[in-house]
C-alpha cells in the first residue's frame, strides 16, 4: 500500500469564524518550507507524488495550495477532515482509496493527532501532538485501526 501523509496546517491567526482563519506570515513560511522539503523528496525519488486533500477551512486550503504549487499537482477538498472530524470516518475513507499513489491529508488538531493514534495504536485517545505544518508519514498493509506504522515525523524547525 502507498504511504499516507498527514499534515497539520501552518500557523494561523486568531479570528472568527474558525473556518475563515488564515495563515500568519510565519504560517506561510512554514508551509513554504515543508513544500520545498516535499518537492526535494519527490525529485530524489524518496516519495512518489502524493494526491493532496485538504480540509475546506481557509488555513488548511492555504497550506495545501502551497504544497500543490511546489509539486505541480492539484488540490482536492474533503469536507470531513475538519478539526472536529471523525478519525474513524477518515480511516474508513482510506480503506476505500485505490492503492496507486500516496495520499496526503492537510487538516487540523485534534483530528490529525487522533487519526495518527487510531492508525498506529488503534485508539484516537493515543494520538500524538502535531506542531504547525508538521508532517507524519505512515505505512500499512491495510488502513485499519492499529495497523499502521509511523515511518517519519518532520516539522519545519527540523529543516
Amino acid at each position: 500500500m502507498p504511504d499516507v501523509l498527514i499534515m497539520r496546517h501552518g500557523e494561523a491567526a486568531p479570528g472568527y469564524p474558525d473556518q475563515a482563519r488564515r495563515l500568519t506570515p510565519h504560517g506561510e513560511q512554514e508551509a513554504g518550507k515543508m513544500a520545498r522539503w516535499l518537492t526535494e523528496r519527490v525529485a530524489d525519488g524518496k516519495l512518489f507524488m502524493p494526491r493532496i486533500y485538504a480540509s475546506p477551512y481557509a488555513r488548511a486550503q492555504q497550506t495545501a495550495q502551497r504544497l500543490c504549487e511546489a509539486l505541480g499537482t492539484s488540490l482536492e477538498t474533503l469536507d470531513f477532515i475538519t478539526p472536529d472530524g471523525s478519525p474513524h470516518a477518515v480511516s474508513d475513507w482510506l480503506l476505500e482509496q485505490p492503492e496507486s499513489t500516496p495520499i496526503m491529508l492537510v487538516s487540523h488538531m485534534p483530528l490529525v493527532g487522533d487519526l495518527a493514534g487510531l492508525l498506529v495504536e488503534g485508539s484516537p485517545a493515543q494520538g500524538i501532538g502535531f506542531p504547525t505544518a508538521a508532517i507524519a508519514e505512515f505505512e500499512a498493509e491495510v488502513w485499519a485501526a492499529g495497523c499502521a506504522q509511523l515511518k517519519r515525523f518532520t516539522q519545519p524547525s527540523q529543516l
